[in-house]
C-alpha cells in the first residue's frame, strides 16, 4: 500500500493510499474542529452542522442528495467528536469524482433551509433524550462533565435541549466560517484512489476555501477530581471512575494502551478477571484510554447490582494499584499481540484507513508507518507500564460518576483516600 499527500494552494491537504485488489474508494474531509471548540452559548453546534450540511446545497435537496449517493450503491454519512469532524463517503471506483463533488457540495454551499432546521432540530432533541435515557451511554458525559468543569471538553457534543432549541442559522454559518478552512482541512481517500486525479479535483472543487489559520481554544485541564452521582429507579447501577491520561503525542502514549489493556481491555484483562469472574461483582467490567491533543482521561466503567457497589469500588481501587507493582511478562505480550492485532486487522478496511489518516494528519502533520507504530508497541516492557500505573494513581484523584440504585456506593472521599 502506498500513501502519498500533497498540498493545495489554499493549504488544504490531500492524502490518498492505494489498496490493490480493492474495487471501491472511501474517500472523506477530516476537519480540525468540534466539540471543544464551541462557546457555551452555542454547544451542539458542531453536531448540529455535521447534520444540516446533507440537508439541502444551493443546487442539491435533501432528497436529491441522498438519492444520487444511493443511485450508484454508495454510502454518505458523517460524525461529530469533541475535536474533529468528518464527512465521508464509500463508492466504487468508478464514481470517486461523484463523492467528491457531493463532499465539497455540502462543505461549502449548504443553505442552512428554516424549514430543514426546524426538523433536524427536533431530531437532535430526540436524539439527546434517547442519550438520556440510556444509562450507560449518558453516565460518560456525566463523567466528562465532572473531570473537566466549565471547559468545553466537559460539554456535551449533542449540547443541550436548550441550547439546541434555540441555535439559529447564523450560529451554523459563523462556526463553519470560522473553522472551515483550507489548512484546517485534509482530504483522504483509500481504495482504487487515483493520487493526482483527487488532487486535481480537489483543487478545483475547494477552490473557493480561504487560506487561513487554525486559532486553537484553551488546552485542557483536568479538574482535580470529584464526583457526580444521580439515583434513578434502573434495573443496575452505573459506575464509571476517570483518571488523568495522555495526550496523543505523550512519549508514554503506547505505555499507555498495554497499561489499559492489561487493566482492561478484554476477558483476560486484571478487571474481568477479578471482577467479574473470580468475584461475580459485575456483568461488563473494563478500561479504555481517551486521548486529546493536550491531554486525555483513563477510564473505567462497570455496571453491576445495587447490592454489589460497597465491594466493587475498593476492588477497583485495589486492581489500579497492583499494576504499579507487577505486570507479568505473559500478560504482557498478550496485551502487545492484541493491540497490534488491532491495528494490523484495521488496515485491511478502506473506511477505517482513511479515518486513520484524516485523525494522524490533523493530530501529527504526516501518517505514521504501521511498522513504526508496531515497533513502538513492542518497546512497551514492564517497566514502562509500571511507570505509567503510577502516573495515573498518583497525578490527581479520581472522578466518579455514578447512576441508578447507587445509595450504597462508598462516599467519594472515601473513594479518593485509596488513590494517596
Amino acid at each position: 500500500m502506498t500513501v502519498r499527500i500533497s498540498t493545495l494552494s489554499n493549504g488544504m491537504r490531500v492524502v490518498s493510499e492505494a489498496m490493490p485488489l480493492v474495487k471501491t474508494v472511501s474517500v472523506g474531509i477530516w476537519v480540525d474542529a468540534g466539540a471543544r471548540d464551541e462557546t457555551p452559548e452555542i454547544n451542539g453546534v458542531a453536531h448540529m452542522l455535521e447534520h444540516m450540511a446533507f440537508k439541502g446545497t444551493e443546487r442539491r435537496s435533501a432528497l436529491a442528495i441522498a438519492e444520487e449517493i444511493e443511485a450508484v450503491g454508495g454510502h454518505l454519512n458523517a460524525f461529530t467528536s469533541r475535536e474533529q469532524t468528518a464527512y465521508y463517503a464509500r463508492v466504487m471506483a468508478g464514481d470517486t469524482a461523484l463523492a467528491l463533488d457531493m463532499l465539497a457540495d455540502i462543505l461549502q454551499h449548504s443553505v442552512f433551509d428554516a424549514d430543514e432546521l426546524e426538523r433536524e432540530r427536533e431530531v437532535i432533541i430526540q436524539e439527546i433524550g434517547q442519550s438520556e435515557d440510556t444509562p450507560d451511554d449518558i453516565i460518560f458525559d456525566h463523567l466528562q462533565e465532572t473531570a473537566f468543569p466549565g471547559q468545553p471538553l466537559g460539554r456535551s457534543i449533542l449540547g443541550t435541549v436548550e441550547r439546541v432549541t434555540a441555535m439559529q442559522r447564523g450560529d451554523l454559518q459563523g462556526f463553519l466560517d470560522r473553522f472551515y478552512h483550507g489548512p484546517s482541512l485534509v482530504l483522504v481517500a483509500a481504495g482504487a484512489v487515483e493520487h493526482d486525479m483527487l488532487v486535481a479535483e480537489a483543487e478545483r472543487l475547494f477552490a473557493r476555501l480561504r487560506q487561513t489559520p487554525r486559532v486553537r481554544q484553551q488546552d485542557a485541564r483536568y479538574g482535580g477530581g470529584g464526583e457526580k452521582r444521580a439515583v434513578r429507579e434502573l434495573e443496575q447501577a452505573h459506575v464509571a471512575i476517570a483518571l488523568p491520561g495522555l495526550a496523543f503525542d505523550d512519549p508514554e502514549y503506547y505505555a499507555m494502551q498495554v497499561y489499559a489493556t492489561v487493566l482492561g481491555g478484554g476477558m483476560s484483562s486484571r478487571l474481568f478477571q477479578e471482577v467479574r469472574e473470580k468475584r461475580g461483582l459485575a456483568y461488563s467490567v473494563y478500561a479504555y484510554p481517551s486521548s486529546y491533543r493536550d491531554g486525555g482521561l483513563l477510564t473505567i466503567y462497570a455496571g453491576t447490582g445495587a447490592d454489589k457497589l460497597a465491594e466493587l469500588t475498593p476492588v477497583l481501587a485495589e486492581e489500579l494499584g497492583k499494576l504499579c507493582g507487577r505486570v507479568d511478562d505473559t500478560e504482557l505480550q498478550r496485551a502487545r499481540a492484541q493491540l497490534k492485532v488491532g491495528l494490523v486487522m484495521s488496515l485491511e478496511s478502506s473506511g477505517a484507513r482513511i479515518e486513520q489518516l484524516g485523525r494522524q494528519m490533523l493530530l501529527f502533520g504526516r501518517p505514521l508507518d504501521i511498522d513504526e507504530v508496531l515497533a513502538a508497541v513492542d518497546r512497551v516492557d514492564g517497566a514502562a507500564v509500571r511507570k505509567v500505573a503510577e502516573r495515573v494513581m498518583r497525578t490527581a484523584p479520581p472522578t466518579v460518576a455514578a447512576l441508578g440504585p447507587v445509595e450504597r456506593l462508598e462516599p467519594y472521599t472515601r473513594f479518593a483516600a485509596r488513590f494517596g
